[in-house]
């Protein structure tokens, strides 16, 4: 079990164009070669843990929203954490959290 760099390259390029930023600039902030960073994104290259760390600080996000859907780990920790997280409601309380999350969800994915 390893690390997906397809879809890493793929959640990096969305956010990266979430904050309006080009390759270009994104790369020359990281100190890196529009090229090297373009096959980052393709996730025809892996990327080291100081380019990732500095990709999240430019793009002003956190290294784990980055890896979310390239680490099985991370999507099994997620589910986990929402399965704890509802262990000790009510039926009653269970489905006001799940209308607040879809509300939440519908909200996210229009702002995206």
């Amino acid at each position: 079990m390893g690390i997906d760099y397809e879809l890493l390259g793929q959640r990096i390029r969305q956010t990266r164009l979430k904050a309006g930023m080009t390759q270009e600039a994104l790369s020359g902030i990281i100190d890196l070669s529009p090229s090297h960073y373009s096959h980052i994104e393709s996730g025809k290259t892996k990327i080291s843990l100081p380019t990732l760390v500095s990709i999240a600080q430019a793009l002003d996000t956190t290294i784990d929203s980055l890896l979310y859907d390239s680490t099985p780990v991370l999507v099994d920790s997620y589910d986990k954490d929402f399965k704890d997280l509802l262990e000790d409601c009510t039926r009653d309380e269970k489905e006001i959290l799940l209308q607040n999350a879809i509300q939440m969800k519908a909200v996210l994915k229009r702002n995206r």
